[in-house]
């Protein structure tokens, strides 16, 4: 009995020792280099609320331009090489044998022997898009080896490196600060806005029972209080606030937020880590009305309906607060970056229940959404499904047609699974029919292409957004037009070859290009409308060269370039 009961505890040593030291290296602060040989200066902070996700990674300035040398960080192999349009345009992920995988995304290139591979593919596969997963040791990367010049491929709006540090096995993103990345940060978050939110049926605050934005002002330490505010019920705290590194002028997201009740801890979480199946969530830590108002995000204290993140430290009655009538409260609210840089904030709370004179307001409707269960509803010639759990929580939804236009609700109801919009399309005729889509309208009632399956008379989207829709009909095709070359120009000293491409309102789906009949590889710039050929690509045998270019819109219309150029 003597030796198990300290065999017990020399096992319990061993565990808690190891995870210890589990917790002190789980973020190697020496094991990575910098990703370019420059200071670091961020665009976009780990975490920072985006629209219908958190950033995974940070953005990296490259002095606003592209062609910046980009390095591996440590050891390692190429596990994935994608180029696409849209997203982190041309990225690259490499493995580390520590457990972790970098990825460097919209790159304008690869390196000579990855950009070498993955164009054999491309040609292969005859597709600037592209997706494959390297042989593990396939494509052996040395810490320092150089990986891909920076850019601005896929969905960047500028130049700058996303660069991202995942865990291989969880393939959680982690904040890439905590691997000893040096950033200058001596300045405090910056708290601009601060909400009530009376969440109970009978709460109030300061005569209110819908949110109510609270005065606060700065105080000679530095710190920041907040006017009285009188309040009954079960109420809760929002704010908007960003953080700006040295050096950058952009506003970036806050690392942790911590709420305190005389002394109690209700809320702390941070941006240390998260998972990708959790990002869209951030449409219930925000409040998702009012940033469909105005455009702005205010991070909620507490946790609303549907918040499934796994980002709290601490919770304590989802991070809602009961006040009490004749009791008094103080609040503090902290605000940090990842240098322990710190906003604070007092609002002193006084239980007191009073006469509500701002009342929250519900338009009731037919259409009551119960967000557990599926709901099925026909709007004149259009049907909507929504599957359950679309959305977070129960709402009353306005639904209106008029013709071939469906409204439904509007854009400060989060959605968070696709749900199926259906046309109705008979009363058109057939030829009518293949140059209509159904398109998303926009506040100023531009039609913008959404993907259309078509069947038939039913014509059927599926999407996130709540909005406006319509049937819009494209009778245009696309325009081709050479950019740097004319007809039977001698084009000798020429590296590149460019044609601008463009479409009037379905958009861009396909397009192909042959010089002499062969296929090439044209890399289209969705943000400058053109399609680049790169003469190293192919060795031209004969002088006179003809160049083939097809495009089609989204719709089937479709455009052709025939040129003829001269090359030695």
């Amino acid at each position: 009995m003597y030796i198990m009961k300290h065999v017990f505890f020399a096992c319990i040593f061993i565990l808690l020792f190891s995870f210890t030291l589990t917790s002190q290296t789980q973020y190697p602060k020496d094991a990575f280099r910098s990703p370019l040989d420059i200071p670091l200066i961020l665009a976009g902070t780990f975490g920072e609320l985006r629209s219908n996700h958190f950033h995974s990674g940070i953005d990296i300035k490259t002095k606003q331009r592209e062609g910046l040398k980009v390095y591996g960080i440590g050891d390692g192999t190429i596990t994935r090489i994608k180029v696409s349009l849209w997203g982190y345009g041309k990225v690259l992920y490499m493995a580390h044998p520590n457990g972790y995988t970098s990825v460097y995304g919209h790159l304008q290139k690869f390196s000579p022997e990855i950009e070498a591979y993955i164009k054999k593919i491309q040609y292969q596969k005859k597709s600037y898009e592209v997706e494959v997963f390297p042989d593990y040791g396939e494509l052996k990367i040395t810490k320092g080896d150089l990986i891909g010049y920076s850019g601005n491929t896929g969905g960047s709006a500028g130049p700058h490196l996303h660069f991202e540090i995942r865990n291989s096995a969880t393939e959680k993103p982690t904040n890439p600060l905590l691997y000893g990345y040096e950033v200058p940060d001596a300045t405090n978050p910056s708290l601009l806005k601060l909400f009530g939110y009376p969440i109970s049926d009978n709460a109030q605050i300061n005569q209110s029972n819908k949110r109510i934005q609270l005065n606060f002002k700065k105080q000679k330490d530095g710190s920041f209080l907040a006017d009285k505010v009188n309040a009954n019920g079960t109420i809760g705290f929002g704010f908007v606030a960003f953080d700006r590194q040295d050096m950058a002028a952009n506003k970036n997201g806050v690392y942790s937020v911590n709420l305190s009740v005389n002394g109690t801890t209700y809320t702390d979480y941070d941006f240390e880590t998260f998972s990708f199946t959790e990002t869209r969530y951030i449409n219930t830590l925000i409040d998702y009305d009012y940033y469909g108002k105005y455009r702005q995000r205010i991070q909620k204290c507490f946790k609303s309906p549907g918040n499934r993140l796994s980002i709290y430290n601490t919770l304590k009655n989802n991070g809602k607060i009961n006040i009490v009538e004749g009791l008094s409260y103080t609040i503090e609210l902290l605000i940090k970056d990842l240098e322990n840089n710190v906003t604070k904030l007092i609002i002193p709370v006084e239980g007191k229940k009073d006469i509500i004179k701002i009342k929250k307001e519900e338009k009731k409707t037919p259409n009551y959404i119960v967000a557990k269960k599926p709901n099925n509803y026909t709007v004149g010639p259009v049907k909507v499904y929504f599957p359950s759990n679309t959305f977070y929580e129960n709402f009353y939804m306005n639904l209106e047609n008029q013709n071939d236009t469906v409204t439904i609700h509007n854009n400060k109801v989060p959605a968070h699974r696709n749900f199926t919009i259906t046309f109705d399309a008979s009363k058109h005729s057939k030829k009518e029919q293949k140059q209509l889509f159904i398109a998303k309208l926009y506040k100023k009632g531009n039609p913008s292409y959404v993907k259309t399956y078509k069947r038939g008379n039913t014509f059927t989207t599926r999407t996130k957004y709540l909005g406006t829709y319509t049937l819009a009909k494209d009778s245009i095709a696309p325009k081709i037009t050479p950019k740097n070359f004319k007809e039977k120009q001698w084009l000798n000293n020429y590296k590149y070859l460019t044609v601008k491409i463009s479409d009037d309102l379905s958009g861009i789906n396909t397009y192909s290009a042959t010089l002499n009949g062969e296929w090439i590889l044209m890399e289209y710039e969705s943000k400058k409308n053109t399609l680049t050929y790169n003469f190293d690509d192919k060795i031209l045998t004969t002088k006179q060269c003809v160049l083939k270019v097809v495009v089609t819109d989204n719709v089937g219309n479709k455009s052709e370039l025939i040129t003829n150029f001269y090359r030695k």
